[in-house]
Order: C-alpha cells, then structure tokens, then sequence
C-alpha cells in the first residue's frame, strides 16, 4: 500500500461504502485529506449514484432510525443514533445525496447524514404566528440540493388551523440555506396562494414530503369538493426559490387519493383505487408543460393485503425488471413488472411499522465534528510522528 500511486489509492477508496472510508482517514494525513477533499466527496458520490453500489434502505419507525444495505436486506440492520432522538418523536421529512431531513417540530430541525454520522443542526426559526394554532398536519417540508449554487435546501410551509371571519387561513414559508446557514421567507403569486389557501392544509400525513426531480421540490395539493374539481401539484424551484404549479395527468385529475414519487429520475403521480390497484404514471418530457404525462405501470392488489392505502415505488432492479415498493406502512416487496408477481423482503431484527427510504451512501457534509473528532485528533497526531503514507507494518483490510 505504501509504494501503490495516489491515482491507484483514490480509485479503492471511491469503491468503498462511506462507513468504511470514516475509519479509513485514520490512516494517514494524506488519506484523511484525500477522503476530506470536496473533489473525492463529490466523485465518490457521483459514482454510487450511477453504478447504484452501497445503497442502503433506511427504516424509520417512531423513535427509531436504521439502515441496511438495499442488496443485501437479511444482513445485519445498523441502529441510528443521532441528537434528535432525545428531543421526542423525530420524523424523516425527505433525504437526497446521502442526507436526510429530521425534525421534531417546527422550530427542531437538523440535517443528518447515516452514513458518516455528521449532524447540522437548523438555527431556530421561530413560527410568525402562536404554535398552540399548528399541529403537525398543518406543516409541510421539503428537501433538496440546488445543483446551481452547490447547496443544500430545506423547505418549511405551516399553515394555521383556524379562520378568523372572512379572513383566509395565515400561512409562512420559509427557506434554509445550508451554505448560508440561515433562513429565508418567500413570498406566493396569488395564484399559487388561493391552491395554498383550499387545499394545502388537507394534504394527508404520509403525502407530507417534498420530491425532487431536476431543481424543482413538488408536493400534491389535493382538490377539495365542493371548492374547487382538480387536483394540482405545486413546485419549488430551488435556485430561484419560487413556486409555480405543475401539470397533473388528466386521468388523474379528479381522483380522491394520490401521491408523488420519483423513480429513475423521473416525477411519477400515483392514482389509488384502494381496493383492486393502483395506477402510477410517469412524466418523461420534464420542461414540456402539458401532454407529456404516461401510464409506466399498474400494481395490482396482493394477496394477504386488505386494501391499497398507501404505495410508492422506491426503486428498480438493476436490470430494471423489478421495482422494490412500499406497500402501505413496512411491507417491502418486490415487484415484477413482467409477470406481476410480489417477492416481499424480509429485514432481520425490524420489529413493528417501518416505513423506507433509499439512501446512497456517501461522505456529504463531511466527517468533520462527528462525534469521533476527539479520537481522530489523538490518532492523526500518532499518526504524524510516524510518517509516510501508510505506517509500517500497517494492513488495511476491505
């Protein structure tokens, strides 16, 4: 190891799962700055992302956060232990690049990547109006990377609960930057304000979350009767941060129940017949406005499952045969898009209603003020005396 080319030792070690590469930096200096450097974390997550090596299922349940990795489901499951989990019931409300968004409520937030174990925590962004009118139905999130500006974006709309006389329901939306560490208010086109007005504040619990695909966050604002027919979908450009709606499928326009998902990349819209399927539908031609939307498939009712109350497509096979979904709350299965057959997984030691996320594994946010920090300074300070790129005698197992 010691005699091998830099070039042959940044090719390993972009090869490796993110855990492996925290305990990798105590190597040396020059693998604690190699593993360090913003070019190896953008590379390393580049390449997970298009050879879908080290993806992980992460499991959430209340109280609870685990991972195991996607193409291996009845390995070993790996507990998640993060600040927030002692603040109260902490909710996953999206993740991308290897990041999720936590939160226990609207002013308890923070930025947490699973894989190296770094957590930022959100600064305080108290609520405009008294929080005895907000519960947790009323306050919507997003997550998302604004690729433009290389920066990590959190989206928080609450809602009050109650109107007052002819008065319209009071709402904010705020904006965090992780790059500038603060928070942001945005402003709606009226428009976008009378959706946000009759629907926003209906959106069921498990449709919380923003999605993205491209720059934009989507959430589904759900029609109401009696107000207005349609469904619609509302987008935030995270870039510009402002919001425009979206096309909905035609088909799907006057359903009771949907959802969004993304599924290769792309935005999908899932239409809900409870009790016999679902219908998921794909929208290919992102920037075309209107017309582009396609029926990708129809998952029919499994046996042993009473109705269809909640799906939602996580992933394909990597010989895109198979599409991993969610299926109500804890119940993965996998789905094959030619025979319609179920497969369920079956994750070791997962007790109780786990619902998922897939997560790329990668050093996002970097290792820097992890808990670990206190030993990794005593061991690189070993290290130094030492010298040379690897210590003598030295064997790095992988």
């Amino acid at each position: 190891m010691a005699n091998l080319p830099t070039d042959i030792i940044n090719d390993l070690f972009l090869r490796l799962p993110a855990t492996t590469l925290v305990r990798c930096r105590f190597l040396s200096k020059p693998c604690f700055s190699l593993i360090d450097s913003p070019d190896f974390v953008a590379s390393h997550l580049k390449r997970n992302i298009e050879t879908g090596d080290h993806l992980m299922i992460l499991l959430r349940a209340p109280r609870v956060l685990c991972t195991v990795y996607l193409d291996f489901p009845e390995g070993k499951v790996s507990d998640v232990d993060h600040p927030l989990q002692s603040g109260g019931f902490t909710e996953v409300f999206g993740s991308v690049n290897g990041l999720v968004g936590l939160t226990n409520s609207p002013v308890d937030m923070a930025l947490f990547n699973p894989s190296t174990r770094k957590i930022h925590r959100l600064p305080i962004e108290p609520l405009e109006f008294p929080d005895r009118l907000i519960t947790q139905k009323y306050v919507l999130y997003g997550l998302g990377y604004d690729s433009v500006n290389d920066d990590y974006k959190v989206v928080r709309m609450v809602q009050r609960k109650k109107i007052q006389g002819d008065k319209l329901v009071d709402y904010e939306i705020k904006v965090f930057s992780l790059k500038r560490n603060s928070w942001r208010s945005v402003d709606l086109e009226f428009q976008i304000q009378t959706l946000f007005f009759y629907f926003y504040y209906h959106v069921l619990y498990r449709r919380q979350n923003g999605v993205q695909v491209g720059k934009y966050l989507h959430w589904i604002l759900p029609r109401r009767q009696g107000l207005i027919a349609m469904n619609s979908i509302v987008r935030f450009d995270l870039t510009s941060e402002e919001f425009r709606t979206q096309d909905y499928p035609r088909d799907l326009w006057y359903e009771e129940r949907m959802d969004l998902c993304v599924l290769d990349g792309y935005l999908c819209s899932i239409g809900y017949h409870e009790f016999t399927h679902v219908d998921v539908w794909i929208k290919r031609d992102y920037e075309v406005e209107h017309g582009s939307w396609s029926k990708l498939f129809r998952v029919t009712k499994p046996d042993g499952v009473e109705s269809l109350k909640f799906v939602r497509p996580l992933i394909y096979s990597k010989d895109k045969s198979k599409v991993l979904l969610e299926i109500n709350v804890g119940k993965l299965v996998w789905f094959d898009l030619g025979t319609r057959s179920f497969q369920e997984i079956g994750i070791k030691d997962c007790e109780g209603a786990c619902s998922a996320e897939i997560l790329v594994s990668s050093l996002v946010m970097g290792c820097k003020g992890d808990p670990r920090r206190a030993r990794e300074k005593k061991m690189m300070q070993k290290s130094s005396k030492r010298g040379g790129f690897l210590s003598k005698g030295f064997k790095l197992k992988l």
